[in-house]
């Protein structure tokens, strides 16, 4: 994502910040949302090498299985949150979430952490404080 630019370079969201897609390729007979997901948690991530902001950078995630749900795509992750801030919540949810549909086709996505919903993993880490 590119931090402040107002939408000048992607979707606008969150804290006034972009978000960019950032094109990998799977290799043919591979899950593409295990890939997708794989690379957006990796700690050198592709978006960090092209000179994009990942708010996952610093948390310690997984992949562990995804699947589509209807139109769902349901992501099963495990590990820690390391939220940098409060904008950092949003840009969490939003790279998660719009990699997975990406990835998946689906319309929309639902993201757990160790079994519990995004939400409530964010809310928990940042203290039960909804942010601003």
């Amino acid at each position: 994502m590119a931090i402040g630019d107002g939408g000048s370079r992607g979707v606008r969201f969150g804290c006034d910040d972009s978000l960019v897609p950032v094109h990998i390729t799977a290799l043919p007979g591979s899950d593409p949302l295990a890939v997708a997901m794989g690379q957006l948690l990796a700690p050198a991530d592709t978006a960090a090498r092209a000179g994009w902001y990942n708010a996952l950078a610093g948390s310690g995630l997984r992949y562990v299985s995804g699947y589509l749900d209807g139109t769902t795509a349901v992501v099963n992750l495990s590990g820690s949150l390391r939220p940098g801030g409060l904008c950092d919540q949003t840009r969490i949810e939003t790279q998660l979430a719009q990699t997975a549909v990406a990835a998946s086709g689906a319309s929309q996505a639902a993201i757990y952490i160790d079994g519990n919903t995004l939400a409530d993993a964010l809310s928990l880490r940042l203290g039960g404080h909804s942010p601003e």
